[in-house]
């Protein structure tokens, strides 16, 4: 995704965010999954680019090597793959672009001190090098492999052309790596910023954002409790939102028959922002009659088991963590991020209002610093300054040493003892 590629996805796309991460670019169908080792699967049964080293030892099959690490950087979809060879490294990143027509890039770096080899199977590729001719020694390569040597902390580059399968020169200049993923960044911001004192969740948010706008919400009907959260993201993140109205009062009607679900209120709440967005008066008046007859099972919500945390589920549990409506960490703060200073900026509290707060530490006792935005509301926190409540649109407060505070949400399970309602 270049910079520039910022259209937000549209209804029709979708794929789990578990599992290997998508890659492609926004407002384009082309997706693709890269797995664990670097393998390139495009989706609609295109092909799957798979890569090969050769370095000082012998062949490595990254998607069979125990020593691959992979991360996404700053849960970007920028995929970094990490090799271990002889005194280093072979490095793959893969991200895609809206340049030239739609390509995925595939970086290799030599970070070691040897010259080593890095082979290509499965699916076309551009490069501004021509492959080598030399014979292939110690692995049978799939027909059609190409490959290319890669010097001493030197890189390579490929691409695969999202307009069919070619070959053929490399188109430059191309954005790189760093850029893409600040792109990527900038707009999972629009729907708010969460630094928090545990990066794994803060980057786990970003992952889940990035994936959502990728693959899409979930099933109107099957799962509305997500696919409302799900919409409510994409159009904070400048989704149009006239195109998802029908379908949110599917899903809405569908909440009556699901149950009890944790997150059911976040549902709800999340209905009502998409229709303020849309100035759906009289949806929202529709929803305002809806509302009693959901109460019994938002009440229900403590008697089910805890479900896993992730995609749009953890992107609700972690806000209504920081804060439930006005009511800022209704369950208290996470025992592991007392003492540590963090900010939030962008948190919803209401149809059309956020906050954006910042907390620092006096001794035992934490000090807030917050700003609101939007309509007005009365800020207060019932689970870690019980008694204190507030007006005014910006300012600042002491709150008392905190007391039966949370423990830390890990990212497999929803948070424990948070109110939803």
């Amino acid at each position: 995704m270049s910079t520039n590629a910022t259209v937000p996805a549209a209804p029709g796309i979708g794929a789990p965010s578990i599992g290997a991460p998508s890659i492609g670019v926004l407002g384009r169908q082309w997706r693709a999954s890269v797995s664990a080792g670097g393998s390139v699967e495009v989706w609609d049964d295109l092909g799957t680019l798979r890569w090969y080293v050769a370095a000082d030892d012998r062949w490595h099959v990254p998607d069979d090597e125990p020593s691959v690490r992979q991360i996404m950087v700053e849960g970007t979809p920028v995929i970094e793959t990490r090799v271990r060879i002889p005194s280093g490294d072979a490095v793959q990143r893969v991200y895609a672009v809206a340049d030239h027509d739609g390509l995925t890039v595939v970086e290799v770096e030599n970070d070691s001190p040897l010259p080593i080899a890095v082979a290509f199977a499965g699916v076309a590729v551009l490069s501004v090098r021509t492959p080598t001719d030399m014979a292939i020694q110690g692995i049978d390569l799939p027909e059609g492999a190409v490959v290319f040597p890669v010097g001493h902390h030197a890189s390579l580059t490929v691409a695969i052309a999202h307009s069919g399968a070619r070959t053929g020169v490399l188109p430059a200049p191309l954005p790189p790596a760093g850029q893409v993923s600040r792109g990527w960044l900038a707009l999972c911001e629009r729907a708010g910023r969460l630094l928090l004192p545990d990066a794994t969740l803060s980057e786990a948010v970003v992952r889940e954002r990035c994936q959502l706008l990728l693959d899409g919400p979930a099933h109107t009907t099957d799962r509305p409790v997500e696919f409302l959260l799900g919409v409510d993201q994409l159009v904070r993140m400048g989704s149009q939102v006239d195109p998802w109205i029908p379908e949110v009062a599917d899903a809405v009607h569908a909440l009556s028959s699901i149950g009890a679900d944790p997150l059911l209120a976040a549902a709800f709440d999340a209905a009502v922002r998409i229709c303020t967005a849309a100035d759906e008066t009289r949806a929202l008046k529709d929803l305002a009659k809806l509302r009693p007859r959901l109460i019994d099972q938002i009440a229900n919500t403590g008697r089910v088991a805890p479900d896993p945390a992730h995609g749009v589920r953890l992107l609700a549990a972690v806000e209504r963590l920081v804060a439930t409506g006005p009511d800022l960490f209704p369950g208290g703060v996470p025992v592991a991020w007392l003492g540590q200073n963090f900010e939030v900026y962008g948190v919803p509290t209401g149809p059309s209002s956020t906050v954006s707060f910042a907390v620092r530490w006096h001794g035992e006792r934490p000090a807030v610093l917050w700003e609101c935005s939007g309509q007005p509301v009365i800020l207060r926190s019932s689970g870690a300054a019980p008694g204190w409540s507030t007006a005014d649109v910006t300012g600042e407060a002491l709150w008392p040493v905190p007391a039966g505070a949370v423990p830390a949400m890990p990212l497999d399970a929803s948070p424990p003892d948070i109110s939803f309602s």
